[in-house]
């Protein structure tokens, strides 16, 4: 049946990159699946006073749980940036904006 279709089987990881490239989604994708992994990204100390709570083109929204915390991540955003996008090619942030969440 592949072989009426032009080719042999085909990994579905392969399939399912192509389509998201192929439909613009690729780099939200990416994108998204950095924020899953930004404990490990950024390390456990930035991790528990610091939450990602979303992205919009290439900028990084992140709520801080206190205002010292906030100015000091200000201070490594280049730092926490080059963390991030290791490997991300160009679906990396280009910008972390940082907040005080409610209650901090």
């Amino acid at each position: 049946m592949s072989e009426e279709r032009g080719g042999f089987p085909r990994p579905v990881g392969g399939l399912v990159e192509e389509l998201l490239r192929a439909r613009g989604l690729l780099d939200g994708v990416q994108r998204a699946s950095t924020i899953d992994d930004w404990a490990e990204r950024v390390g456990p100390q930035i991790a528990r006073v610091a939450t990602p709570v979303g992205f919009d083109r290439g900028i990084l929204f992140v709520e801080v749980r206190s205002s010292a915390w906030l100015m000091e991540l200000e201070m490594q955003e280049r730092r926490i940036l080059e963390r991030l996008n290791v490997g991300r090619g160009r679906a990396g942030f280009k910008k972390i904006v940082f907040r005080l969440a409610q209650g901090g």
